[in-house]
Order: C-alpha cells, then structure tokens, then sequence
C-alpha cells in the first residue's frame, strides 16, 4: 500500500508531552504498518501562542524516540499564499462570506434568541453577517466564515470510534476560516494542508474527533478528497480531563525513550515484554509494529 500518506501535526505550543507521543507513535506505527510514508508538519499558524524555537525542540523529541519524518518538514506560518488561494476560491463560488461580528457581538444574538453556550464549547454562530441576512450592513470586515449548507448530518466511519455524524449548522454553525487579527483558521490550514501533502490517512488524538465534520465541509466546498481518520486514546490528567499543555502536562522525560514509548504503547493496547530490556529501540517499534498489524492497524 505505498499511496499510504499519513502524518503528525504538533503545535509549537510546548514541549511535546505524554498525551502527544501517544498520537505520534499511532501515526508512525499506521504508516510502517501500511508501508506507507509518515510526515511530520508543525502547525504554527496560531503564531501568537507559539513559542521561538519550540519546534526545533519537538523535532529533536520525535528524533529521540526513533520517529523522524520521511519528507522534509513543513510549517503552517510559510504557506499563507496557498490558504489565500483556498478562500478565494470558497468566495468565488459562493462559500464563504466576511463577518464583522465580535465575540460580544455573538454571545448578544445568541441571548436575544435564547440561546447559550455549554461550557468547553465554542458559541454557534448565529449567521448574522450572511448575504441573505443583509451582509456586514455597514459593519467592517472581521472575519471570513464558511457558509454551512443546509443539508443532513455530515456522517463519517471512524477507524477506532466507528460510525460518527454531526450536524454542523446546528452545533457550530459558519465557522471562521480567517480570524478577525488576520491569522489562519486551524479548520483552513489542515484541510488545504492535508490535500496539498497528499495525505490518505489521518490518525490523531480522539479530542480532535469534532472538528473532522467541519473538515469534510471544507474538503467538498474545494474540492479535495476526504482522508481516512483514527482518533486515538486519549491520555488523561489529574482532574480527569484531557492532558494537555494547559492542563499541567509535563514534558516528556527522554532520558529513556524506550520507557516513554512503553507508556504510550500501552494506551494503544499495544505490550512490549520486560524480559530484554537492552533491546534497541528500532527492535521495539518492530514489536509495536506487528502488534498494530495484528489489531488491523488500531481499529476497534
């Protein structure tokens, strides 16, 4: 299966930690499991919230552990001109359209409709700056939203989750795909990102999971084609919830990254034997690697 194109996609953020390794081995193991090709890209766009140098630092942690990617490296921060062209393209056609409400702009429709936002969850944006709706009416340009079609839930096959929809309109409606300070939307990026890379096959952590409807969107409004998706496990912290940089995630300990791929192995269900520990770590990898072939590559 060598058209197998698969990917991993850190934020320069933070160090990598325990919750990211888990998805960069999936990833690696995916595509060696597949013959494929493994890519490694640094989703920088959110610049502001990048730290300098970070993803030098990541890069050296992926090299630690025995992952290294298998064409050169790619950053979100140098590929502006290609998101342009994607929604110039959405413009023309009728897709997208600008926006010039603000956040408070929003959170006040929502009110007046009797709508509030649940907690962890972004406002579903009432479509007040639509064409049909009047547009801007005056209002300076903030932002670029897609305009969502009125059809069915977006349905999709998770390779681990199984069957997945979402009715976008109703649980985020247009979305941004350029934010009001000018930066790209994540949403944008990794679809025109995944298409320009070739990308068949995305496997990333589970808390991922809802923005793919979003994605699919985009991918038809252009015209690209729809990878297959995996969520992973995802490792939790203190407090239950998903361990993040923001959740007092500590950096990976690589002083022994044979430990450090064990741990995440063992979230993927995947068991190595104690029994040699001066085993390489390539000799490792190569157990994890036939294990995941065993479980036809991580699927439930």
């Amino acid at each position: 299966m060598a058209a197998y194109r698969g990917r991993f996609a850190p934020s320069p953020t933070g160090p990598l930690h325990a919750g990211s390794l888990v998805a960069a081995l999936a990833s690696w193991l995916d595509a060696r499991a597949r013959g494929g090709v493994w890519l490694v890209r640094i989703e920088d766009v959110d610049t502001p919230r990048c730290l300098p140098g970070m993803d030098q630092i990541i890069l050296q942690q992926l090299a630690r552990c025995g992952l290294v990617s298998d064409e050169p490296v790619v950053w979100q921060s140098r590929r502006g001109d290609m998101y342009q062209q994607a929604l110039d393209s959405l413009v023309q056609q009728g897709h997208a359209y600008p926006c010039g409400c603000s956040r408070k702009d929003i959170e006040a429709a929502l009110q007046s409709q009797g709508m509030g936002r649940e907690r962890h969850h972004i406002a579903v944006y009432p479509g007040t700056c639509r064409p049909e709706r009047g547009g801007l009416q005056g209002k300076p340009a903030r932002a670029w939203r897609l305009q969502i079609p009125d059809t069915p839930d977006v349905a999709w096959t998770d390779r681990r989750l199984g069957p997945q929809t979402q009715n976008v309109a109703t649980k985020v409606g247009d979305f941004v795909l350029k934010r009001a300070d000018g930066l790209w939307a994540y949403q944008l990026a990794v679809v025109v990102d995944d298409a320009a890379q070739g990308i068949t096959h995305v496997v990333r952590g589970q808390d991922l999971a809802d923005n793919t409807a979003r994605q699919i969107l985009l991918q038809r409004a252009l015209g690209l084609p729809t990878p297959a998706y995996l969520h992973t496990p995802l490792v939790l912290g203190a407090n239950g919830e998903k361990l993040s940089k923001q959740n007092g995630a500590q950096p990976l300990d690589l002083s022994d990254p044979i430990t450090a791929l064990s741990q995440a192995a063992n979230v993927l269900g995947l068991h190595s034997t104690t029994t040699h520990p001066a085993l390489a770590l390539d000799s490792w990898t190569s157990v994890w690697d036939q294990q995941w072939i065993q479980r036809k590559g991580g699927a439930a």
